[in-house]
């Protein structure tokens, strides 16, 4: 009787708890998904409090830009009407650190910044020496002669006698450092000196020169601690809403983000959109595949085919006019003026008579598109490279001797490369935090949902087991009781005497 009462108390003990489970296995598969959601929400936010905010502050990823410069073969044939040839060299690798400083918050839900970037050239990671030698146009004295094209021919005449005293030509041959970095130029000093107005820089001249150990312009972007629904979209750059490079309200509107962190929960159906100050305009990047990297989902995003189209084939874009061929953007009114052109690397994606007009190119999208890699849920780059190049118009200007017969030509200067990886420490953190609990969180409701259910047809299962247990012991027990019956009226009968009369007969088989 003992045992009996102590299965059913155990029984009884594992129902309970079969049910615990079941229900907590419910709860979990309703309330989980909020959680998380709750969760990355709070986190992504641009809040001291948040577990993103020092991701955001100081960026963990390493950065590192590759430029490769395109070496002019025959610079004194392209001056006498021959085709450009060009060598591309490099890499010439750069470590480039990023920090923001001057954070402010604002009373809008918005926080103002400055981020500050420095460089530090690589040599193990660079196909080259920063004091190798590259010629190049000479983006000075070309772009001052385009801009003298419709001038009087006395001043035409005046600017080559200028650029023949201090002893400049149509190209030139740099060090790798001085055509990154900037180097003294007596035309530079000369403008300076009696047009202090007309170049924005006033010492040396070099390509990146404006952006080492300097930065980005002030960015005022939305926190989403009280609006969640405007997180990282910028509110202003420099104090302005929308720029003034442009032809038209929609190419100057300062779209997306700064470019560092997007809003959380993306689908296939989300785009990129960040506002870079270097390309004085917004961009656009759409959804391609889905993939996966260091164990993180990620979903990737690349520049769509009418991102540097002109006008005449993506009319949205004709704001970015005067334009040439399709696929290259005339950024002239946002550089001091200069002919120059952003594209992708080896004009990939352009217009082919782009390529075909210069020898040495060969364009490929395994080698120069660009694409963004993000973990969808949180909207954090995973992995970057954004490649793009750029380029100087060139063409003979009837007046000024330096520029002899140039046949007109979009000739490539250089291109370069940003990109960056989530590793180490940073990644495993992310994949733990991010990928693996919440895993770990949606298996285990389906197993606590099982097991409940498990270990609640324990119970039921004894009971049931119960019960046939009585069934047969009551149906033995009757049956029992009619054969004995059975019996003692037999042996009553034997017992009893014959009546008189009676002949009782042997029994015989």
């Amino acid at each position: 009787m003992g045992n009996l009462s102590r299965a059913r108390r155990v029984t009884a003990a594992l129902g309970f708890i079969g049910l615990l489970f079941a229900v907590l296995g419910i709860i979990m598969i309703v309330m989980v998904p909020s959680i998380i959601k709750q969760q990355v929400l709070k986190n992504v936010r641009i809040d001291p409090n948040s577990l993103s905010f020092n991701m955001w502050k100081e960026i963990p990823v390493p950065f590192y830009l590759s430029v490769y410069f395109f070496n002019i073969v025959n610079p004194e044939e392209i001056i006498q009407g021959q085709k450009p040839q060009v060598q591309e060299r490099g890499p010439y690798v750069y470590r480039e650190f990023r920090h923001k400083s001057n954070i402010t918050f604002n009373n809008n839900d918005t926080v103002s910044f400055l981020e500050y970037r420095s460089y530090q050239f690589q040599p193990d990671k660079s196909g080259g020496q920063e004091s190798d030698y590259i010629v190049m146009p000479n983006i000075l004295v070309l772009s001052a002669s385009m801009m003298m094209e419709n001038r009087p021919g006395f001043l035409k005449l005046m600017m080559t006698f200028v650029f023949s005293t201090l002893g400049q030509r149509a190209f030139m041959n740099r060090t790798v450092g001085e055509i990154m970095w900037g180097y003294d130029d007596p035309l530079i000093h000369l403008i300076n000196q009696y047009f202090p107005n007309l170049l924005p820089f006033k010492g040396k001249f070099g390509l990146f020169a404006e952006l080492n150990n300097s930065d980005s312009g002030l960015f005022t972007v939305f926190t989403g601690v009280k609006d969640f629904s405007r997180i990282h979209l910028v509110d202003k750059w420099n104090g302005v809403s929308k720029v003034n490079f442009w032809h038209s309200d929609q190419c100057n509107m300062i779209n997306g983000t700064s470019g560092q962190m997007w809003a959380p929960f993306m689908t296939p159906e989300s785009s990129l959109e960040f506002y870079s100050p270097e390309a004085c305009r917004s961009m656009k990047l759409v959804y391609k595949e889905q993939g996966v990297f260091g164990g993180i989902p990620t979903f990737r995003f690349v520049a769509p085919n009418t991102l540097f189209a002109n006008g005449s084939v993506y009319p949205p874009n004709e704001g970015f006019c005067p334009c040439r061929e399709s696929g290259i953007q005339n950024v002239s009114t946002c550089r001091f003026n200069a002919p120059l052109f952003l594209s992708h690397p080896h004009f990939y994606n352009a217009d082919p008579v782009l390529a075909e007009a210069v020898t040495g190119l060969h364009p490929n999208p395994k080698e120069h598109s660009l694409f963004l890699d993000i973990h969808p849920v949180t909207g954090i780059p995973m992995n970057c490279s954004v490649k793009l190049q750029l380029s100087l118009f060139l063409k003979s200007v009837k007046g000024i001797g330096q520029t002899g017969n140039i046949q007109p030509v979009v000739l490539p200067l250089m291109w370069f490369e940003e990109s960056g990886a989530m590793e180490g420490e940073t990644l495993e953190t992310f994949y733990t935090q991010l990928v693996l609990m919440p895993k770990v969180l949606n298996y285990a409701q389906y197993v606590l949902l099982a097991l409940g259910c498990v270990l609640l047809l324990i119970p039921i299962i004894y009971q049931i087991r119960s019960q046939e247990k009585c069934y047969l012991f009551w149906i033995s027990f009757k049956k029992g009781s009619k054969d004995k019956e059975a019996v003692q009226a037999y042996s009553e009968f034997l017992m009893t005497s014959a009546p008189k009369g009676t002949v009782l007969q042997e029994a015989r088989l």
